[in-house]
């Protein structure tokens, strides 16, 4: 069993199965299988990651780019993936990596000590567990994370789409500084997704409570997710937990399987972007258009921009201890130096 890694979160279920409980999807998984990821497998009764440090891409990324906004603005983030996905969505940007099974031959095998070498070559401000699902890639992810908090001040974030079962959650949440969260839409959407939505709204509350920073991405697809109630629900359960979490609608470009779905009309999305901003969320962006009053954050007291960017670059920052240079007025900004 070389290359293989017991896994986190599983049980025995009688006749050799095993019962995954990493992810809600509970996978109860026959000798010789593999769960709905494609990366946990059962082997002779046992559960084992078929990914324990097997890297399909690394990248140093603006921060803003995962996006988050609010974490460290400006800085650098070494950006790590591997393969395969809980969710089968049919219009993923990263498909080749996420909806395959573990590809060795196209993949670099690496240690949490090389993890940390690698933020330390590179000078990045901080580790994102990023192009694919992280949760699946947990235990590797858990190993890494621990050691560089114990060795660095770096920031840690996971791009994720939030489907993970609240003990890994909790278990892990002490080595996670920051999540963008990818919400779908209604359950509806979740359904064509391969997933639900409760759990990734549980997975955000949870988050949220015990004091990881969040920022919420809701890609705007057209005929899926496009509705105006859609929409107002997103908004109002944002609100209902907090109406600082910063929140980026986004642009749906054709891709993957879903080729004959027309691009966003910008429209739609500056109609979402003036909703949230009617219902009080505080910090709203508008994501894959060039426009930058809608990548700007204003000040939610004098409405003056404090934060200006240029596609992933700040080109003005008018912010100084947390605080509007303008009025004085607090603006929410992750940093290291509150943890």
């Amino acid at each position: 069993m070389e290359n293989l890694t017991k896994a986190m979160f599983w049980e025995k279920a009688g006749d050799n199965k095993v019962r995954c409980d990493l992810c809600p999807h509970k996978c109860l998984i026959s000798p010789g299988g593999v769960g709905a990821c494609r990366v946990r497998k059962n082997i002779n009764g046992e559960l084992y990651s078929l990914v324990y440090g097997l890297v399909s891409s690394i990248a140093v990324d603006p921060i803003e780019k995962k996006p988050l906004y609010h974490l460290e603005p400006g800085s650098d983030v070494l950006s790590l993936s591997t393969w395969g996905c809980n969710f089968k969505c049919p219009h993923c940007q990263n498909w080749e990596i996420s909806q395959t099974e573990p590809l060795e031959r196209f993949s670099r095998r690496i240690t949490p000590e090389d993890v940390l070498r690698y933020l330390k070559e590179t000078k990045a401000d901080g580790v994102s567990w990023t192009y694919n699902e992280p949760t699946i890639w947990y235990e590797f992810i858990f190993d890494s994370s621990k050691l560089i908090r114990e060795e660095t001040d770096a920031y840690i974030t996971w791009v994720t789409n939030g489907f993970i079962n609240e003990k890994p959650l909790r278990n892990i949440a002490p080595y996670i500084d920051g999540m963008n969260v990818d919400y779908k839409g209604p359950e509806e959407a979740y359904r064509m997704f391969g997933g639900h939505l409760d759990p990734v709204k549980k997975t955000i509350t949870i988050a949220y409570d015990l004091g990881i920073h969040v920022e919420l991405t809701y890609l705007i697809i057209p005929t899926v997710n496009d509705s105006e109630r859609a929409i107002n629900d997103f908004i109002e359960f944002v609100k209902s937990l907090d109406d600082e979490i910063p929140v980026h609608f986004t642009r749906f470009f054709p891709h993957y399987k879903m080729r004959h779905v027309p691009p966003t009309p910008v429209e739609t999305l500056v109609r979402a972007y003036k909703r949230a901003k009617e219902r009080g969320l505080k910090y709203v962006y508008v994501g894959n258009i060039i426009d930058e009053r809608y990548n700007t954050t204003y000040c939610p007291n004098c409405g003056r921009p404090v934060i200006v960017r240029s596609v992933f670059s700040i080109v003005e920052y008018r912010i100084s201890e947390n605080r509007c240079v303008y009025c004085g007025a607090p603006i929410r900004i992750w940093r290291r130096s509150s943890r």
